[in-house]
């Protein structure tokens, strides 16, 4: 009976990994639903904050994977509620921005980890484990930021008066465009119209007493935002 016992719990699959997905783009979400697959076990998902906050206290999850901007407040919002509630879940960021301010916010939070939505789905599930088990993850040049940044603390400040008027969608299209990309690229980029890119770009404008593009993107140089 025991040698039984023993080959049962042998042959039982471990249990797998239980993820949540936070990120308000739709579309996205069903992606990232059919590039992990079975490798994992996706509990449950949400398109905004205090949805979220919601479903993961509700299904409390091994790892959150967490979209950094979103238009009410954003993955950072999500860590600060869930953080002191449920210390033992993990986050992950997963995010279009590469920007170091945007890495370096979302680790000081308690994100365990930060990877740019150019990863592949095997590395996505093996990121998702990583920080699961306790590592920090990062996509090869974020990791830099960080070590950076945590080896600088103090020396200089990371808030920029002019740069927090912007909203996070606004700080997104002001790096796209800085980049060089055109507002159609933008648009498809961030999954919102060309009309909308004209309308933060027009705000970023007014808020910083800019007159053209040119001039925001050596502004955005200057600040390494590029």
């Amino acid at each position: 009976m025991t040698g039984e016992t023993a080959a049962e719990a042998a042959a039982e699959p471990a249990r797998q990994l239980r993820v949540f997905l936070v990120d308000d783009h739709a579309m996205f979400r069903a992606g990232v639903r059919a590039e992990l697959g079975d490798a994992v076990d996706l509990v449950g998902e949400a398109g905004g904050v205090a949805e979220a906050v919601a479903r993961i206290q509700a299904t409390r999850p091994d790892v959150v994977l967490l979209d950094v901007h979103m238009p009410d407040g954003g993955g950072r919002a999500v860590l600060e509620r869930i953080r002191p509630a449920l210390p033992e879940v993990r986050f992950l960021a997963l995010s279009v921005s590469d920007a170091a301010e945007d890495v370096i916010g979302l680790i000081r939070a308690g994100a365990r980890g930060y990877v740019t939505k150019t990863i592949s789905g095997a590395e996505l599930v093996d990121a998702l484990r990583r920080v699961a088990e306790g590592d920090a993850v990062f996509s090869p040049r974020l990791a830099g930021f960080v070590l950076d940044a945590f080896a600088s603390r103090g020396e200089r400040p990371l808030s920029d008066p002019e740069l927090d008027q912007l909203t996070n969608r606004e700080r997104e299209v002001l790096r796209l465009l800085a980049r060089g990309y055109a507002y159609k690229e933008i648009a498809k980029e961030l999954f919102i119209s060309i009309k909308t890119v004209e309308t933060h770009v027009s705000n970023v404008l007014r808020k910083l007493q800019m007159s053209n593009r040119y001039e925001l993107s050596r502004w955005a140089a200057d600040r390494r935002l590029v």
